[in-house]
């Protein structure tokens, strides 16, 4: 009985403890590490939500860019730090569900080490081709990589990239020839000067060149065609039934981080997603916002795992 008594003192200590800790959280600056260089995408859609919660919570919240090793050093960085709800993370699609399957140490296990708060949105690729280039469609593209095999070439600079190109073989049966780079700049420098004719990117690093014909788009790897690009089908749309690739950015804090905080930082984003002014500032750097709870997120990374994982094995996909 005495047991029982002191357990349940103990208990209600323990939740006094984190509904106090809740109540005046947060009561310093806030770190967010973004695993990526400033001024990448992940890195300007991070500093836009800091720049809400500064204002919405009163307390600064501030970014520290640890970029490496394709997102790991800064994600493990994340992992270790104290879960006092005062450093978060943005991770990606890459650093939560597919590096683990590309490099043979991270340092941290992304389905152990995190606890998830909020999806941000989806980034959905695009494949685009030189205007030379003779097919207009995913169709074209096939039929031209099949009638001359690994001979046409495809500038990859990511990771998503790489994943694109090779769910993209697998579901065609297209011999493309991968033609891999360290990011988007001398890809897309490449693809333009003649020298590569197709390239994957992000809807952000494309769109510009394709309004003004110096791309064609031939399909967006969103399952379903989206506002993002208008007038461009997704390559699901075009008859390769079930192709979906997007990448993704969500906010994670180290594991053990108390729920109230994971719940109040939760909802202050989810009121930012839902803000006419968040979803235009998304659109325009090429995500379709998205949202949801932390369970939501958990079995969503959950999803992309399986999904991605035998492909990266199967293939034999390297971490640069």
């Amino acid at each position: 009985m005495l047991k029982s008594a002191k357990w349940a003192v103990g208990l209600l200590a323990l939740v006094w403890s984190c509904a106090s800790f809740a109540q005046n959280y947060p009561s310093k600056p806030v770190r967010i590490i973004v695993p990526y260089q400033a001024g990448q995408g992940t890195d300007v859609v991070a500093r836009y939500f800091a720049d809400h919660l500064s204002r919405t919570t009163g307390q600064r919240f501030y970014i520290e860019n640890k970029p490496g090793a394709g997102g790991n050093i800064g994600t493990e960085m994340a992992a270790h730090s104290e879960a006092d709800g005062y450093t978060i993370l943005m991770g990606t699609n890459a650093t939560q569900t597919m590096n683990e399957f590309m490099y043979t140490s991270l340092g941290f296990a992304p389905d152990k080490d995190f606890a998830p708060i909020i999806l941000v949105g989806k980034l959905p690729m695009l494949i685009s081709a030189s205007p030379s280039f003779k097919a207009n469609s995913v169709a074209e593209l096939v039929a031209a990589a099949k009638a001359t095999p690994d001979k046409v070439d495809m500038a990859l600079p990511s990771t998503t990239a790489r994943i694109v190109f090779e769910f993209l073989k697998e579901k065609t049966g297209a011999p493309l020839f991968s033609v891999p780079y360290k990011g988007s700049a001398t890809a897309l420098t490449d693809v333009l000067g003649g020298q590569v004719p197709l390239i994957v990117d992000t809807v952000t690093a494309l769109r510009s060149q394709i309004a003004d014909g110096k791309l064609k788009a031939l399909g967006i790897t969103s399952l379903k065609s989206t506002e993002l690009m208008p007038g461009v089908k997704s390559i699901a749309e075009q008859g390769v039934t079930g192709f979906e690739v997007t990448a993704w950015n969500a906010f994670y804090a180290p594991r053990d981080t108390p729920q109230p905080v994971i719940d109040l930082l939760n909802a202050e984003l989810a009121k930012a997603l839902a803000l006419p002014e968040t979803r235009k500032r998304l659109l325009e750097l090429g995500f379709d916002p998205a949202g949801g709870t932390p369970a939501e997120l958990a079995q969503f990374e959950k999803q992309e795992r399986a999904k991605w994982g035998p492909i990266i094995k199967a293939t034999d996909l390297k971490g640069g």
